[in-house]
């Protein structure tokens, strides 16, 4: 069996769906709202390097070079927040975020 382009994209519309999911139903935790937007940015990095590797061009790699960045940055921003919110309030409910405004 060989894979093609097409196998891909369903692999990363899989994935996006999966994390769009995870974020409408699950609005309590924080950290699987966190996990799923880290996987709705895999498949965005799964389709750029599958269309670079279609179209024998290295700018979708490049793209999704920047894309781990971000998503490097997110995380790391995002943890931090939660920490913080943590140590001010006791649990991490994503419905006593408003109380955070200063």
């Amino acid at each position: 069996m060989v894979v093609t382009l097409q196998h891909y994209l369903a692999v990363a519309a899989i994935l996006f769906t999966i994390g769009v999911f995870g974020i409408f139903v699950n609005r309590k935790n924080v950290i699987i709202i966190l996990m799923s937007i880290e996987l709705i940015l895999l498949a965005v990095n799964i389709n750029f390097v599958a269309f670079s590797a279609y179209l024998n061009d290295v700018s979708g790699q490049i793209m999704a070079m920047f894309v781990l960045t971000v998503a490097a940055a997110e995380a790391a921003v995002g943890l931090a927040i939660l920490v913080t919110f943590f140590r001010n309030r006791g649990d991490i409910a994503v419905d006593d975020a408003s109380v955070m405004k200063g």
